[in-house]
Formats: structure tokens, sequence, C-alpha cells
């Protein structure tokens, strides 16, 4: 018989703590009913009596995990060191629950996050939590509504597509103009859309200079601001997209350098959005220091060759352009600086911020440039990567850090990468151990390899405006093992282009594998063996991970920050459909204490939940999205003595009728999640949008 929870929990634990074995452990809806269909008896439950396991069996996962009739499921298509030269070149997110601003680390309204415990049947609190549940309408659909929503909130999709086509593009041909979209809905009312915008219109507009940028539609799930305004003392095109998150990938911003007499902003720029919403779509995305490449003309120039995307980190932007976070940057770069984006992208991000005086590189496109980069020419890169036919690269591991500081340098290696570094050691020759390092906002300064006219390349460093520099970042590290004993060396360092080479000996860089293979730590002395001299050290240190991931980030549950997270696409291989409605999981967040990402098991937890949150929210798609819940998430926590669940949207959680159909899918997977006890602790989020299916 169907049940009606009227108060779900979420949570399973011990009645009274200390007195109910683990195995005793139960969880009932606020009517009293237990998964299994049978009445609880609470007496028993909070005076820790024994239950039979046949008491403990949950509803079947098969019940839950199915959607219901009429949904739809679709594949997811988807030298030694001398004196350089050098060129000049958060606070913590406090979140505000209840703002869909605060959501994305935009300053707004606040008070306390909303307490999600669980509730004894019988009680005051039961009795009062259950007459909220009898309206439909619950406080939480009217928070979001009332919420004001800005044109980079995703919320702003909300009634778009009652207002356009359901095509995948809404770019016309020739030179016009896509929608405008003029005002965003208010309470339930559509958007006020201009189909057919003139190019006098718009002119006029972004001449205005106006602190709101105009909002063009693409499609139905993707919008396009742009602003006339000035960036690095630069008169520049601003765009920046607001719908990608819901393919999982990155939004985008991108700004361009306006030419004199300019009045019109390029449109290929919009073509460019929509190719990379339909790679998204087959699953292509793009990542920081990732690049996308023209094989023709673009912007009315076969020198323009591409962009490189980039995690924007000390460069300053105006807070009213900026797209939901995550976001990345794109960086016009020229025809001959391809081949060091598809290889090495930190050298040609460093060199572009030492040319513009900007650390560690400008977020400004400059149009018709002269390239950095020429002719190849002798580089020690040649014998690292493919510059021919891009065949290899040198392996890059995030967040590992190469610091050059005075008579010492540290390569520092976090633990959680320690499967990549044995992948390098593994496919590395037995001479020769390279790996490419990432940018580090803990360093004040940074190698840079810059090209001559001549074609030859040196060293300079770029650093912070007004910073001292007192650790130097440097691109890459070289251990070569070929230094012969005999040169009366223990070992030598140098700085290389924007790396450091490090020649030791045959003995030493077998002690240096197996340090790596047993991740410990290991010094090599660099200097003359029979002298006195003070020697430097090259240090090879294991260490928990110093770059902060996700900052910024907060989670739509209840507002809190996802800093310090581990993330991934999801493993979801499907989506759930209804009413031209999609419903995507597209990434999980990983609270993680350990080294490594979770093993396989939670993986596989993980798309489980997703399928049975997706069954359950699948019939409600069109009121979430037409309420302004378009992008919720869904926190679940297990541990040895409690397991519980969140789901919520803009920072509340969702309203009652959602969760009672929540918890009738999501119990059972839940319950079957704690039968690894290996897999314990376990906490993870997962983030879904509401998109609409287009043609």
């Amino acid at each position: 018989m169907e049940k009606e929870a009227r108060v779900c929990t979420g949570c399973y634990d011990d009645i009274n703590k200390g007195l109910c074995p683990r195995e005793q452990r139960r969880v009932w809806f606020a009517d009293g009913i237990l998964p299994n269909g049978e009445v609880a008896d609470t007496t028993k439950l909070s005076s820790g009596a024994k239950r039979s396991s046949q008491d403990l069996s949950p509803v079947s996962p098969d019940v839950a995990a199915n959607p219901e009739e009429g949904d739809t499921l679709t594949d997811v298509h988807q030298s030694p060191k001398e004196e350089i030269n050098t060129i000049t070149g958060m606070e913590e997110p406090r979140p505000s629950v209840p703002s869909e601003d605060a959501q994305q680390g935009v300053p707004g309204h606040s008070e306390g996050a909303p307490c999600y415990k669980p509730i004894t049947p019988g009680t005051e609190e039961c009795s009062a939590a259950a007459e909220a549940a009898e309206s439909p309408s619950s406080a939480g659909d009217q928070k979001a509504q009332d919420v004001p929503v800005g044109p980079s909130s995703y919320r702003a999709l909300c009634g778009v597509e009652r207002c356009v086509r359901r095509d995948i593009s809404l770019l016309p041909d020739g030179d016009e103009l896509p929608p405008l979209l003029l005002a965003l809905g208010d309470r339930g009312k559509d958007p006020v859309v201009e189909e057919h915008p003139s190019h006098q219109k718009v002119t006029s507009l972004l001449g205005e200079g106006g602190p709101a940028p105009l909002t063009f539609i693409l499609n139905a799930n993707l919008l396009v601001n742009v602003r006339l305004m000035t960036c690095s003392s630069e008169r520049c095109w601003c765009f920046s997209t607001n719908g990608l998150h819901g393919l999982g990938q990155a939004e985008i911003i991108i700004l361009f350098q306006c030419l004199p007499e300019e009045d019109v902003f390029p449109r290929e720029i919009l073509k460019l959005f929509l190719d990379i919403y339909k790679d998204a779509m087959k699953g292509r995305f793009i990542r920081n220091m990732e690049n996308i490449t023209f094989t023709e003309n673009f912007l009315s120039s076969k020198e323009h060759g591409g962009f490189l995307f980039v995690s924007p980190t000390f460069q300053e932007l105006d807070a009213q352009i900026l797209p939901d976070k995550p976001f990345l940057c794109g960086i016009l770069i020229h025809k001959l600086e391809i081949p060091w984006a598809k290889v090495f992208p930190i050298r040609l991000m460093l060199r572009l911020g030492a040319e513009y005086g900007a650390y560690p590189t400008p977020v400004v496109s400059y149009r018709h440039r002269k390239p950095l980069f020429g002719e190849i020419g002798h580089t020690i890169m040649n014998l690292l990567v493919d510059l021919r036919n891009y065949q290899y690269t040198l392996h890059t591991i995030d967040n590992l850090f190469v610091h050059v500081e005075m008579g010492r340098s540290c390569i520092k290696i976090p633990l959680r990468k320690y499967n990549e570094v044995m992948k390098v050691i593994n496919s590395s020759n037995e001479h020769v151990i390279s790996i490419g390092a990432s940018f580090n906002t803990a360093a004040d300064s940074h190698l840079v390899c810059v090209q001559n006219k001549h074609g030859l390349y040196h060293t300079q460093a770029i650093s912070a405006t007004g910073q001292p520099r007192k650790v130097t970042g440097a691109s890459f590290v070289v251990f070569n093992g070929a230094l012969k004993t005999s040169s009366g060396f223990l070992a030598k360092s140098s700085i290389v282009e924007d790396g450091l080479m490090v020649q030791i000996t045959r003995e030493t860089m077998e002690g240096l594998r197996q340090a790596l293979r047993d991740k410990k730590d290991f010094r090599i002395t660099c200097g003359k063996a029979d002298t006195e001299d003070v020697k430097e050290y090259v240090d090879i240190c294991w260490v928990e991970s110093e770059e902060k991931t996700h900052t910024g980030i907060l989670s739509p549950v209840d507002g809190k920050s996802m800093e310090g997270t581990q993330s991934e696409k999801t493993p979801q291989g499907r989506d759930f459909r209804r009413e031209g409605k999609v419903l995507k999981c597209t990434e999980v967040y990983h609270f993680v204490k350990d080294h490594e990402l979770p093993s396989a098991a939670p993986h596989h937890f993980a798309k489980e939940i997703g399928t049975a949150c997706s069954s359950a929210l699948c019939p409600h798609l069109t009121t979430l999205k037409s309420s302004g819940m378009n992008k919720i998430g869904l926190r679940v926590s297990i541990d040895s003595d409690m397991v519980e669940y969140l789901a919520g949207s803009g920072g509340h959680l969702l309203p009652q009728n959602y969760l009672n159909d929540l918890d009738s899918a999501l119990i059972p997977v839940i319950h079957g999640g704690m039968s690894d006890p290996t897999t314990l602790p376990l906490r993870m989020e997962l983030i879904f949008f509401i998109t609409e299916h287009l043609f």
C-alpha cells in the first residue's frame, strides 16, 4: 500500500545514542510507518529492544530506481642559477543561505541555514511539521521566487523556454542578431523577449554603458551576456555565458579589445559559444589550460589561431559581468602560438602575462597583435614533447608545484596524485623523468620563457606588482640520470627556460624512483663531492594539496562552501526526460579526508543515488523549473552511526511534497550503501540541472 511520508527525516540514527547497537538502527517516516510497510513500535525502538533482521529489510531498490511510467531515458552524447630579468608585473566566502546570488558567492541577504534533523513520531514537533507539509505549495517555492534574479544566475533561464523555439540554435543566418532578453520573469510570469532586435537598438543600449548587460538567447538553455566596458585601461567587449553548467561545462567569459570606431560587437563570438555548447552535449568539455583552435578565418583575420582557456587567479574582474562559478576565461591566441597551447599551455599563459604586465596572464584578448613565439627552433621541449604531430606531451600533474628558492628547490607532490606520478614513472625511460607543474598562487613570482627575434629562448621572471620575490615557481622539472660519477659532482641543478633541470647519477636516479614508489620524501644534494662549499638542495616532498579547490562555489542545498572538496563528472549514464524537460546530474562532489578519490564502490553508489533521485524528481520537472528551482543539490552522508540526505535549491531545502517522493526512492539505496563498512564514512553531493530538450 502506498503511504505518504508527511515529514522526511532524511536520517538514520541511533534513537538513544549509546543504548541502541548498530544493527538495531531504524528509520521511519513521520507517520510512524517503517520502510517495509510495518507500523513502528517507537517505545521498543527508543528503549533499544532488539528487532529481527527482517525488520531491517528496506523496500526493493528496483522499485525506487526505475523511473515512473512515461519517463524517457536517453543516452548521454556526449644554465646554473643566476639573476633573472624581472618583469613587474580572499576573504573566505561566507554563504548567505537564502539568496541565489549567495549560492554563487555574491554578497546578499543572510539568515541562518535551515536545520534538517530527525523528528520523532508522536511529538509536538512532528505534528507541527506535518501540518506545514499539508499545503502543496510550501514556503520553499515562495522563497525561490522572491529572491531577485540577475542575468548571470542560472535561474534566469527559468521561463525562457516559453518565449522561444526549441531549436538548438536561435542565431540567424547573415548578420542578424538572436532574440534579446529584455526582462526576466517575475513570480511565474514569462520573461520579456524581443525576437528580432535591430543592430541600431543594440548599439544604442550598449553605448549607454549601464551596469546591466544585454542578454541574448542562443537557445532555451543558453544565454550570453554582452557589455561594453573598460578593463585594464582597454575598452572591451565583454561576453559571458549562462547555461553551460547545465551540461557540466564551466561557464566562459571572453573580454575582447574593442577596436577604434567599432560600435558593433563581433557576432562570431556567439557562434563560438554555440559550438562549445554542442561539444558539451557530446561530452567534449573544455577545462583549465585547454584550447580551441580555428581552421578558418576568425574575426576577419587568418592570424587568429584560437583560444586558450584559463581559470582566473589574481586578475581583477568586474563582479557585475562574472558568470556563476566555476568559469574559465578565454584568451585569443595567434596561429603561431598554437603548438604551445597544445603541448605546454602554461608557457604561453605566462608569456602573455609578461608581455602585457599582468600576473599571471591577461584576461583581455588583444586583436591583430604579433605572435609571442615563432618557429619552434632549439628548445628543451623538443626532447620532451611532440611539437609536430602532438602525439605525446609533457605529463602535467594538477597541484604539483616546483618552487625555486635561494639555495633550495622543492618539488611538492600532492599525496592524492600518487597514481598519476606512478603513470609518469612507468612511462618514462630509465634515464629521464620529466613532469609538468601547475601554476601556484602561493608563489610570488614565476619563471617565464621568452623567445627573441632570433628564435633563441631565454629566461625571465614575472611577479605580482609590488610583491617581493621569495618563492619563484617553475613550469616543469626534469631529472636527468646521465651524470657520471667521474664528473666530481654529487648532482647539478640549473634553470632551463621556464623549468628546473636536475642532473643526477644513475644510483641517485634509482633511489629517487624507489622513493616515489614508496611515497617517501627524497633529498638530492647538489655540488662538488670533494669540497666543503655550501651545497644546494633539491627536495622532493609529498604534501597535502596546497591549492584550494572549488573556491567560491557554494552548495545549492544550504549555501555551504564546497571549498576543499574533490569532484568528478557524474557517473550517471542517462538523462531523465518528462514533458520536454531533461534532468541531468552533471557533477559529484566528494567530501574526503583521504589522499585519493574514493574507490569504485562509492562511484557505483553515486550512480545509484543519481538514478534514484532523478526518478523521484522526474514527474516534477515542470513545477520545479517554474518555481525557480532548476539547479538542485543532493547531499548524502553515511557513517557508522548516522545516515542522512539533504536536498535543496538556491540555499533552501526542497519543499516537503518533493521530499516525500525522494524518501521512497532514496532510502532503499542509502540503506544498501551501508552494506560495505570499508567505504565509510562517506559524504558526497550530487548536482542536478533541469534543461529543455532541444531539436
